[in-house]
């Protein structure tokens, strides 16, 4: 890693991420202080002021609608939001991983398949693809959204991601070594584990973590058109029902995006900025990756 200030920089970005992420929720002043939380407050002068509030020296972010500190919402919602984005990105890259090995031969299912994949959800804008599909009124309703919201999130992609994998691994398939091997008779299974998987594995790897930061993206511009990955559908009467949140995650505060942007433009501005720290956090690890795993190559 010497010399390298990106892998370095990237790592110390993502471990304090993950930090926030696994003991955020559980710090004594962050339950205390979502416990606390009122709409309604008494300013210096007696009058009645209602959230959200404005950034301030007990609000250094402001506040949310619900009177809660912005930065100790956003806190609380660390782990949720890099769950999701995390578990996303993890399946999406389980199932693109065998699919663009088993696509790697010239012909076939699979290498129609994920060609076909591929065309039909890169000739359309991916964030419309996924709002479309995640609008479904099945799936709007149904007990198990998260999961089937982290599902669809992530099969949208494969074909991409399996597409690039089979790509980089017919560039292997060509080196003088794989066809030495083939001819001498080296197992199929020998050639995979041995010299096919140990080769693209830094291209994969890079990508992945490029492709989390993508993925937040992706999913906070979900927020900004209030499509959310986490939500129920609550009876409030007779004839009255709503969605309502179910997590502090961090796509949920951009949900009013437009609507605050006039009036509290505090709270998707921070969101905003937590979530492309995210995006640089995971994007500078994935460049650093790729210049040391360069660097490794070279020597």
């Amino acid at each position: 890693m010497k010399g390298n200030r990106l892998l370095v920089i990237g790592i110390i970005m993502c471990t304090f991420l993950l930090l926030l992420a696994i003991i955020g929720p559980y710090l004594p002043f962050v339950e205390k202080e979502l416990e606390e939380a009122s709409r309604v407050r008494f300013g210096e002068k007696n009058d009645i002021l209602t959230a959200p509030f404005s950034p301030s020296q007990e609000f250094p972010f402001g506040s949310d609608h619900e009177g809660r500190n912005l930065l100790i919402v956003i806190i609380a919602g660390t782990r949720d939001t890099i769950l999701i984005i995390l578990s996303i990105t993890i399946l999406r890259y389980i199932l693109a991983i065998p699919l663009g090995l088993l696509a790697s031969r010239n012909h076939g299912f699979f290498t129609w398949l994920v060609s076909a994949w591929n065309r039909v959800f890169s000739s359309v804008p991916t964030i419309f693809s996924k709002m479309l599909f995640l609008s479904i009124p099945v799936l709007v309703l149904d007990d198990n959204r998260l999961i089937w919201s982290i599902l669809i999130l992530s099969l949208i992609e494969v074909g991409k991601v399996s597409f690039i994998i089979q790509e980089e691994t017919r560039l292997i398939a060509k080196k003088p070594y794989i066809e030495a091997g083939i001819t001498v008779g080296v197992h199929p299974i020998r050639q995979l584990t041995h010299h096919i998987l140990p080769n693209i594995f830094p291209s994969v790897i890079v990508s992945f973590f490029i492709d989390i930061g993508r993925t937040a993206l992706l999913v906070g511009q979900m927020g900004i058109f209030a499509i959310f990955i986490t939500q129920v559908f609550v009876q409030g009467g007779a004839f009255a029902a709503q969605m309502e949140n179910t997590s502090l995650n961090w796509m949920t505060l951009l949900g009013s995006t437009r609507k605050d942007m006039l009036s509290s433009m505090w709270i998707p501005f921070y969101t905003c900025l937590a979530i492309t720290l995210t995006i640089f956090t995971f994007t500078i690890l994935g460049e650093g990756l790729r210049r040391y795993f360069d660097r490794s190559l070279k020597q």
